[in-house]
């Protein structure tokens, strides 16, 4: 409604302001039985198995491994096919490695010392042994002590 003066200011009226959708990984095995499967279930992204991504994948790489001796020796292997540009196709950049509990309680002192060695080298994110993701039941979210990697995966805790 105008009163005869000078016309105030042009409001532009716009609706929400949209998002940016969450950022999306590829979870690589590397080994079988890493954990793969359950880590996308829980955190979200794409499974993609013990296969680098393709070209339609997120190239954002979070690699996964178990924490037993054979788990660590594969994540160091995929890692030089990383660095290296071995197998691993050139777009892909690593975010992370992902080091899932092979069983509960405290690494011996060995692969402990294997871990540290990997965390001197890459950025390291440790899922604790969870139960219940034994026996199948992935609605739990994600466990505790895993804010930093829920954070990067922007997966709800």
């Amino acid at each position: 409604m105008r009163t005869g003066g000078q016309p105030g200011p042009e409001l532009w009226i716009r609706g929400p302001v949209a998002s940016a959708p969450p950022r999306r990984f590829s979870w690589v095995g590397a080994h079988g039985g890493s954990g793969v499967s359950t880590l996308a279930a829980v955190y979200g992204g794409r499974d993609c198995g013990r296969d680098w991504p393709g070209p339609a994948d997120p190239p954002a790489v979070l690699l996964v491994g178990r924490t037993h001796a054979a788990g660590l020796d594969a994540v160091a292997r995929a890692l030089a096919d990383l660095r290296d540009g071995g197998a691993a196709p050139p777009h892909l950049g690593l975010e992370g490695v992902v080091l899932v509990a092979d069983a509960p309680g405290r690494l011996p002192r060995p692969l402990a010392r294997r871990v540290g060695e990997l965390e001197a080298a890459v950025g390291v994110y440790r899922v604790p042994w969870v139960s219940a993701w034994r026996l199948g039941d992935l609605g739990g979210g994600p466990p505790r002590g895993t804010e930093p990697l829920a954070r990067l995966t922007e997966a709800g805790h």
